[in-house]
């Protein structure tokens, strides 16, 4: 499913280079990527997700060359076969929740399934929130509804940025609960990438960043 290999990056594109260690992650499978503050983890993901280009090094996806392909057609790519829920929701506003859902099956190449989107939406308890504003939402109903966004057009891949960061211990559980049920419904494979500690007790398949992540 994702594959990368000797991947390495620089902000300013030249001197010290980021480097990170090879990740390996197949549909059904669970990681966690942990580390610190400042060890690079958001820089990782942006690079496997492909929305930035490795200074050397290379992702693949679905055996295929992500990484080296042309902007637009990783941006394809990444919206077929991978769903990303990011530290802060990143909705169109002047959409509601349910043509939030349909626009990610949209830019998937699908065609937005109702009774899905329903469903899904139901299953986090947020049915009743269908036709909402999302900027009506509490952060709670936000971030359930950015998990149905990542999962709608069943991608391969979920990818989750920092998700229990803010969170106490219960709802810590019941976010990460919500990713991993998901995503098993799906048949993707799950990575998510934070620096809570709280995590290694339910991810048990993880790769931890080094303090400092810089090779000259």
């Amino acid at each position: 499913m994702l594959r990368t290999q000797g991947l390495r990056y620089n902000y300013a594109g030249e001197g010290p280079q980021m480097a990170f260690p090879d990740i390996q992650l197949d549909r059904g499978q669970e990681l966690l990527l942990l580390g610190a503050s400042g060890t690079g983890k958001t820089t990782l993901l942006h690079l496997m997700a492909g929305m930035r280009t490795p200074t050397s090094g290379h992702v693949e996806l679905n055996h295929q060359a992500f990484s080296e392909l042309s902007v637009a057609k990783r941006d394809l790519a990444r919206g077929k076969h991978m769903g990303i829920v990011f530290q802060t929701a990143h909705f169109v506003r002047s959409l509601n929740v349910t043509e939030n859902l349909a626009l990610a099956c949209t830019l998937a190449g699908q065609t937005p399934d109702d009774s899905r989107i329903t469903s899904l939406l139901d299953g986090l308890g947020l049915g009743h929130k269908l036709n909402a504003r999302v900027d009506e939402l509490s952060v709670g109903e936000q971030q359930r509804v950015s998990i149905a966004r990542a999962v709608v057009h069943k991608p391969g891949l979920i990818l989750a940025d920092e998700p229990t960061s803010a969170l106490d211990d219960t709802n810590t559980e019941i976010v990460l609960n919500l990713l991993r049920k998901q995503a098993a419904d799906a048949g993707a494979a799950l990575l998510v990438v934070t620096h809570d500690q709280r995590l290694k007790d339910h991810l048990t398949d993880r790769v931890e960043l080094a303090s400092n992540p810089t090779t000259a």
